[in-house]
């Protein structure tokens, strides 16, 4: 990317300018510092191909925890108009609906009975973690997976995982409608039958902090949020249902630029026409891998408040679990936004981005209404968490999205060749943080030093408006697959 087609509009806000095939100009939030890691990369190019697709509106968006992804960049938000428009899985991602959900407690670390350690060996024996994992629950039927893939977190809650009050804290309350198992494949089921509440493994990570500070009291004590209370941040999603469905629809999606002689400058960019059978399709098996991830979610939740409250003899109400909110990271949804002058629907895909919806907004539960929807940015396992809301600006400027984590800087294969010769568990310890894992090379491929600085990105976030600060949480103890 040239010096003269990126260029820099305010201080948090950079532009490539439409040209060549670019059907609308590429918006990046980024600092100074963090374009300096951004530029390493091919995500700016990135950004730049999928201004090219047909029926996209406004801009092609970057957050600033922007990097190299497939098809689409990491990071990348984009919306196409319904009738123009296109659906494309690489602008979802192979992780269908991985997500975040927050989890807030009564407890603090002097309320404990037992150390922290103890606290994550009692939930790493619980929740299975890995590749591959598996047995958290008897394995399911095809005609049980259906139902999953229907009902979403519903289907957890209706299964003794959880109780219905938690599915107000959920994003679109944990199911999504238009799901449609009959166009999934024989081998997604297959995947999925026995990983319904089970973590998996690469980024994904079960988390203990503490509240460390309060930035927005009204924010924070509306979302039960307070200070050195405990926390527990989970972040996992459709596990190999998921990834089967994108496979197979990224198969479907090439035959559909053909067929539909769709110009990409990448072939990652497969897409459909939003209206063709198969935008249609795919747009209901990834909503059914979607409502898995919540299932996913709600049932490891559960087994989780189930593990804290047996390793330290407490009952539920001593414990004060529940859920602050449940947000997907890889989607994407038909929503109601204002472009111009009027009113429009539009199918916004976010790939490592989520909503930011602010104040008012209809799709928020009532309990948050007036203060805006929960965003959830976790950064690694060694540094900060934050939890921010939503904005009017980001309804504006960005259909109503925000970043979701720090970003990676290495690669996975950069991280383990630079962790080679160091104490990882040691490191860790030393910064305050207890790591429990499967496999220590997961260890190397999520250290710090792979990942942007979480506080940077939050920063560039709430200076441009698009999210509020509202409390940071200090990690004390991690599991990972």
């Amino acid at each position: 990317m040239s010096n003269q087609e990126l260029h820099k509009i305010s201080e948090q806000v950079w532009e490539i300018s439409k040209s060549g095939s670019m059907r609308v100009p590429g918006r990046i939030f980024a600092s100074d510092k963090l374009m300096q890691s951004i530029r390493s990369d091919e995500s700016l190019k990135q950004v730049a191909n999928v201004a090219q697709l047909p029926g996209i509106i406004g801009y092609s968006f970057a957050m600033p925890d922007i990097h190299w992804g497939y098809g689409f960049p990491i990071g990348g938000v984009a919306a196409f108009d319904i009738e123009e428009g296109i659906i494309s899985p690489g602008g979802v991602g192979y992780d269908i609906n991985c997500g975040v959900r927050l989890m807030r407690t009564n407890l603090t670390l002097a309320d404990l009975k037992k150390s922290v350690k103890d606290l994550i060996a009692g939930i790493f024996s619980n929740v299975p973690s890995g590749i591959g994992s598996h047995g958290a629950i008897r394995k399911l039927s095809r005609r049980d997976l259906e139902q999953v893939a229907l009902e979403g977190a519903s289907w957890a809650v209706k299964n003794g995982f959880g109780d219905s009050a938690d599915l107000e804290y959920i994003e679109d309350r944990g199911q999504l409608a238009g799901g449609d198992p009959s166009i999934i494949s024989q081998r997604a089921f297959e995947r999925g039958a026995d990983q319904v509440g089970t973590l998996g493994s690469g980024n994904h990570f079960i988390e203990i902090g503490k509240v460390a500070d309060i930035f927005d009291q009204v924010a924070a004590d509306t979302m039960g949020i307070f200070k050195d209370k405990l926390v527990i941040i989970l972040h996992t999603g459709s596990r190999g249902f998921g990834y089967q469905i994108c496979d197979d629809f990224i198969k479907t999606t090439l035959n559909a630029t053909r067929k539909y002689e769709i110009q990409i400058p990448d072939r990652q960019l497969a897409c459909a026409p939003l209206k063709s059978p198969e935008g249609r399709d795919y747009l209901a098996a990834m909503r059914s891998a979607a409502n898995f991830a919540f299932a996913n979610r709600q049932v490891i939740a559960s087994l989780i408040e189930n593990s804290m409250m047996k390793t330290l003899g407490i009952s539920p109400s001593e414990i004060g679990f529940r859920p602050v909110w449940d947000i997907a990271h890889n989607i994407a949804k038909i929503e109601e936004h204002q472009f111009g002058t009027k009113n429009t629907r539009v199918c916004v895909h976010r790939k490592g981005a989520t909503r930011a919806f602010g104040p008012d907004h209809p799709d928020l539960p009532e309990v948050y209404r007036k203060i805006g929807q929960p965003v959830l940015i976790p950064g690694d396992m060694g540094t900060e968490s934050f939890l921010c809301v939503g904005t009017t600006t980001a309804m504006q400027e960005t259909f109503g999205s925000a970043c979701h984590g720090a970003g990676r800087v290495l690669s996975r294969h950069q991280a383990k060749a630079k962790a080679r010769g160091i104490d990882l568990y040691k490191t860790l310890a030393e910064s305050g943080v207890y790591v429990m894992a499967e496999q220590k090379g997961t260890i190397a491929e999520e250290m710090p030093f792979a990942y942007k600085d979480v506080s940077e990105v939050v920063e560039t976030m709430n200076a441009a408006g698009i999210i509020r600060k509202v409390a940071r949480f200090k990690p004390l103890g991690v599991i990972k697959g």
